[in-house]
């Protein structure tokens, strides 16, 4: 095999992952720090400088060092882990484009992670947050509308705020959304989510007309098909139409949800720590206490393998009693 720069590599490492695994932007970045962390551990090491390390240098030995030296650093069992994992990410891609024979990170062994349950709301928390926002104010009913689609669809935050108008489809009472992987699917709401965003589309579109974008002349398409030319608003920069805007008329950030979510946690309920992703496994929590069929729940989840599902989703110990109290037959018998 040529001799071929283990910087190089990781460049067109970087671009596969853009290009053909349609990875969003933080997990491109994720990949590749974690990656070049490796590749300058392995350089020092060996006592190389950055431009001298070559694809040939990557081997068992500097796998099992880089856990070593995370664990050494105290690093969370979780982002060892992680970092492992994209190391073998990045060996693979080289073993498969044939720049090394075989992959060496068979010789480190990624630490045991330990199962936590992520926290999520009870049904009547759960209802007394989508109650808490002011549906007197129009960014009340905005973040109403928001919560409630949240809740009905299980969404990932990248794809709440990433939606755009034709991405909903009220009379069918359906979002189409683009997950993890530029994966499309479509996604059930209920009758709620549809009443308060039909509530919060006027205001929407006054916000907008008032915040009038600027469109780029070849901004023409959206990012799943032509950008709605039915004087509900303007295109943004992107030629997009976002359903969830600021008080600007631009779109709705990751970081302004959490700080909302957060803000209306602390007014109607005592827990702590309840994050937007809470309310997407509290989606998937109450559909399983009802009797929800796990392959059900991961196909609306998005989730590609079924072992990711059954860690998002937890019965707790009182309704395995209550199952265990009503099924079984000798359940009820006395010694």
């Amino acid at each position: 095999m040529d001799a071929v720069a283990a910087k190089d590599a990781l460049k067109a490492f970087i671009e596969h992952l853009a290009l053909n695994r349609h990875l969003s932007p933080h997990s491109v970045r994720a990949y590749t720090s974690d990656v070049e962390q490796y590749l300058d551990l392995t350089r020092v090491e060996r006592g190389l400088k950055r431009a001298d390390l070559l694809v040939s240098h990557l081997d068992g030995e500097s796998v099992r060092a880089f856990v070593v030296e995370l664990n050494r650093a105290q690093q969370a069992r979780t982002s060892v882990a992680r970092k492992l994992s994209g190391v073998r990410a990045f060996l693979r891609y080289l073993v498969r484009d044939g720049l090394l024979a075989h992959d060496p990170s068979g010789a480190a062994v990624a630490p045991k992670l330990d199962r936590k349950v992520p926290r999520h709301l009870s049904e009547a928390d759960m209802t007394a947050l989508l109650e808490t926002p002011d549906a007197a104010t129009p960014l009340g009913r905005r973040d109403r509308a928001m919560l409630e689609l949240f809740y009905a669809s299980g969404l990932r935050l990248s794809e709440l705020v990433g939606l755009d108008l034709d991405d909903v489809h009220l009379p069918a009472r359906m979002v189409r959304v683009l997950g993890k992987g530029g994966k499309e699917r479509l996604l059930p709401f209920n009758r709620s989510a549809e009443l308060a965003l039909r509530q919060w589309l006027p205001d929407r579109e006054a916000i907008r007309r008032a915040h009038p974008p600027v469109v780029r002349p070849s901004a023409t398409r959206g990012r799943l098909g032509e950008a709605r030319a039915t004087g509900r608003g303007r295109a943004d920069r992107s030629g997009r139409e976002p359903v969830f805007v600021n008080a600007r008329g631009g779109r709705l950030t990751g970081r302004s949800v959490h700080r909302l979510v957060t803000r209306y946690v602390a007014r109607c309920s005592e827990r702590a720590g309840i994050s937007p992703h809470a309310l997407r496994h509290s989606f998937a929590t109450h559909l399983l206490q009802r009797g929800a069929d796990l392959r059900a729940i991961q196909e609306l989840l998005g989730h590609a393998r079924l072992t990711t599902t059954e860690r998002y989703t937890h019965v707790n110990a009182a309704q395995l009693k209550d199952v265990y109290a009503r099924a079984h037959p000798r359940a009820k018998t006395t010694d």
